[in-house]
C-alpha cells in the first residue's frame, strides 16, 4: 500500500542566481540564434564570426596523441597540475620563444583552455570586496566570470587613436588601491592591436604600485606577421612578481577541440590557480598534453605555415573591404579584422543586415563590450577564394562604407 505524500510542493523550480540573471546578453547567443534562423529559410551562410580554426590539427600532433592514447597509463584521471612531459615542454618553449625561465613544477601548470584557466584565476582572486580592471573592449571571459563570482569589473577605454592600448594613469587611484586584477590581451582579440614593451614595464610597475595581478592573455602570440614578433610581460624586469601568463594551443596549433594550454609566471599566484583547479575538476586528458607537448617542441615550424595562412587571408580582407570604401589598416599579429560600422546601423543591426541582404555573417563589435560598439569583426577562417566571395556578395549586395 502506497503511503500518501502531504509533503507541499512549489509549482516552480528554482531560478537561476541572481549574478547568472544579472550577467548582460551573450551576444554569441544571440548571433547563433540569427544563423539557425537564416538556415531555417534556406540561407547558405559564409561564416566569418566565430574565431574557429577551419584547419586541422597538424598529422604530427594527432600522431602523438594516439600514440599515447594507446598507453593505458594515459587513461586514469591526469594530474592535477599537467604530466611532467607537458610542463617540461612548456617550460621549454618559454626559455627557446621569449628567454624566460620557468620552474615546471612550481611556475607553470596546464589548463583545459585559456578561457578556463582565466575564469579560474579570476575566481581565485575576485570576491566582493574586489575589483577586476578590463579593457572595455574584451574577450568576454575577461569580465564576465568576475561578475559570476560577485566582484565587481571597472571597464577601462581604449581607443583607436591610442592604439588600443588602456591609459593606465587615468584610472581613478580610489578604483585602483581596491582592484585585484588588471586584464590584458596583446595581441588583442578582437582588434589585431599589439603592446609594445615599454606599455608592458608601465603596467608592470603601476600593478606593483597597488599590488595588482597582472593577468597576460598571450593566445596569439604565434600569429604574427610583417616581422612582428609578440613579446611575454614575463620577459621584462618585475614581471615575475606580479604575472601570470595564460599560453593557448587552440589557433596557434589549430587544437581547438583539444582544449590545452598552460599558465605561468608567479609561483604564489599560479598555486593560487592550481588550488582553484583542483577544486573544480582535473584538467585535460594525458593523452591530449602529449600531443601537446609535442606541439610546443615543434612550435617554430608547426606555428609558421598557420601564421603564413593568416596573413594571406588578412591581406585579402583588407584589399576586398578597401574596394568598398573602407579605411581598412593591415595589423601584425591575430586572425581577426576590426572595421567601423557604416553610419546608419549599430553593430548587431549591421550584422543582421549583412546576413539578410548577403548571407554573410560577422561578429558584432559590441560582442566583446560596450566599447566595441560601432565596429564589427571578420574572423580569417575560410580560404582565400571564400572570402572573395562573401565580399563580392556584399558588392552584389550594394553594400559600401558610408561615414557618419
Amino acid at each position: 500500500m502506497r503511503t500518501p505524500n502531504d509533503t507541499p510542493t512549489s509549482t516552480t523550480t528554482a531560478a537561476p542566481s541572481h549574478r547568472l540573471a544579472a550577467l548582460p546578453t551573450y551576444v554569441f547567443a544571440w548571433l547563433d540564434e540569427l544563423k539557425e534562423a537564416a538556415r531555417s529559410r534556406g540561407a547558405v551562410l559564409i561564416d566569418l564570426g566565430i574565431g574557429n580554426p577551419d584547419q586541422p590539427t597538424p598529422p604530427a600532433v594527432v600522431d602523438a596523441i594516439t600514440k599515447a592514447y594507446a598507453d593505458p597509463r594515459t587513461h586514469g584521471y591526469p594530474p592535477f597540475r599537467g604530466t611532467p612531459q607537458f610542463l617540461d615542454a612548456a617550460a621549454a618553449f618559454m626559455k627557446t620563444r621569449f628567454g624566460v625561465t620557468a620552474d615546471p613544477e612550481r611556475e607553470v601548470v596546464c589548463v583545459s583552455g585559456g578561457k578556463e584557466g582565466i575564469a579560474h584565476l579570476v575566481m581565485a582572486f575576485t570576491d566582493e570586496e574586489g575589483v577586476a580592471l578590463v579593457p572595455d573592449i574584451h574577450y568576454p571571459v575577461h569580465s564576465r566570470v568576475a561578475a559570476l563570482v560577485g566582484g565587481r569589473v571597472h571597464l577601462v577605454p581604449i581607443r583607436r587613436d591610442r592604439g588600443y592600448l588602456p591609459n593606465l594613469e587615468a584610472i581613478p587611484s580610489a578604483i585602483a588601491r581596491k582592484a585585484r586584477l588588471l586584464v590584458l590581451n596583446y595581441p588583442h582579440n578582437p582588434t589585431g592591436a599589439c603592446a609594445p614593451v615599454e606599455f608592458y614595464q608601465e603596467a608592470i610597475a603601476f600593478c606593483a604600485r597597488y599590488g595588482i595581478v597582472l593577468v597576460s592573455d598571450l593566445a596569439y602570440s604565434e600569429i604574427t606577421f610583417d616581422g612582428y614578433v609578440a613579446p611575454s610581460v614575463l620577459e621584462l624586469p618585475g614581471a615575475a612578481d606580479v604575472a601570470v601568463e595564460f599560453h593557448s594551443l587552440s589557433k596557434s596549433f589549430n587544437m581547438a577541440g583539444s582544449r590545452v594550454g598552460f599558465a605561468v609566471g608567479n609561483a604564489d599566484l599560479v598555486d593560487a590557480l592550481y588550488a582553484v583547479r583542483t577544486n573544480m575538476g582535473y584538467g585535460t586528458p594525458a593523452a591530449i598534453q602529449a600531443g601537446a607537448a609535442y606541439a610546443l617542441a615543434h612550435a617554430a615550424e608547426l606555428t609558421r605555415p598557420v601564421a603564413c595562412r593568416y596573413k594571406e587571408r588578412r591581406d585579402v580582407v583588407i584589399e576586398e573591404f578597401r574596394s568598398l570604401g573602407w579605411d581598412a589598416a593591415p595589423t601584425p599579429a591575430t586572425m581577426f579584422v576590426w572595421l567601423p560600422v557604416p553610419a546608419g546601423f549599430d553593430s548587431q543591426g549591421w550584422t543582421r543586415h549583412l546576413i539578410d541582404v548577403a548571407d554573410v555573417v560577422v561578429t558584432p563589435g559590441n560582442a566583446f563590450g560596450p566599447g566595441g560598439e560601432g565596429f564589427f569583426r571578420v574572423s580569417l577562417v575560410a580560404p582565400p577564394n571564400v572570402i572573395r566571395e562573401a565580399l563580392a556578395r556584399l558588392r552584389r549586395a550594394g553594400v559600401r562604407f558610408a561615414r557618419s
